[in-house]
């Protein structure tokens, strides 16, 4: 799917990553001139070398989005090299292993005999869990403060959080990322409905279940066969299969465009092969 983005300035925060760098070569691919915005340099560099391999235009920053002043100096030179941000792309998040359970459910022999190296809820860290929430709310409005503040002065923009199945659906074993990731689909209603009157369009993405560096090992074992968790969400997909990072442009670049998609605002998106439609049943 191709859209018209030329003379349009991108910025997407965990731009080094698997599915938000094949979002930044979307809209590149569109015309746009896209910022690759993350924590590891090295891995926005490769991104932005892609894309520019490729005819297009592309710088990478180094920046975090749980510091201000990180985002205040990536926003100058997106500014200086780019133009001010048309369109925002706020996928930086993700899990800690310190606000995951070891297991689905409690049971009382947990409670009364637990093995070594098991987590309950009832050792949760606090701290993790609040990494957590902060990677993935804050992870959001922050860079939405700095980079949609020259939208709002100026010809307005788009913006586009990535939310989760987790917030229609909880998982299980992780509470935070559940919880953080229905925080953003709130916090997506909430920006569309106060941005409204600046020329802002504020949606989300929720994808389903794609491999990542980040789930891989969760989903799949180093032969590449499932783990018991990664068939349990296979069978749980209608499609019967995980989503490729190609399966997020089409939805991304559509909401992106203000002809096709200029009267939708506030809108959570599943990307998911069906599996918040389907009961288990």
């Amino acid at each position: 799917m191709k859209v018209d983005l030329n003379g349009k300035v991108a910025v997407v925060t965990g731009g080094g990553g698997i599915l938000c760098s094949v979002m930044a070569e979307a809209l590149a691919s569109s015309g746009a001139k896209v910022a690759i915005l993350d924590l590891r340099a090295e891995n926005a560099a490769k991104v932005a070398e892609r894309i520019n391999a490729a005819g297009g235009t592309a710088i990478a920053l180094a920046a975090n989005v749980l510091d201000v002043e990180s985002l205040k100096q990536a926003e100058a030179e997106v500014s200086a090299k780019l133009g001010a941000c048309d369109i925002l792309i706020n996928g930086a998040g993700g899990n800690n292993p310190k606000g995951t359970t070891s297991r689905e459910y409690l049971t009382r022999e947990d409670l009364e005999n637990k093995a070594p190296g098991i987590t309950t809820f009832f050792d949760l860290d606090p701290a993790g869990v609040g990494f957590v929430f902060n990677l993935n709310f804050l992870g959001t409005l922050l860079p939405t403060q700095v980079f949609c503040r020259k939208m709002a002065e100026g010809r307005g923009g788009n913006v586009i959080n990535i939310s989760s199945m987790n917030a229609f659906t909880p998982l299980t074993k992780i509470p935070a990322y559940s919880g953080a990731k229905a925080a953003i689909s709130n916090f997506t209603q909430w920006l569309a409905v106060h941005f409204s009157k600046v020329g802002i369009r504020v949606n989300a993405i929720a994808p389903g279940f794609f491999l990542t560096d980040q789930n891989r090992t969760l989903l799949t074992n180093p032969d590449g066969s499932l783990t018991a968790r990664g068939n349990t969400i296979l069978t749980h997909t209608p499609m019967g299969k995980f989503g490729r990072p190609e399966d997020l442009t089409g939805a991304v670049l559509f909401l992106l465009d203000d002809e096709a998609a200029g009267f939708i605002n506030g809108v959570v998106l599943p990307i998911d092969g069906g599996f918040a439609a389907f009961s288990g049943v």
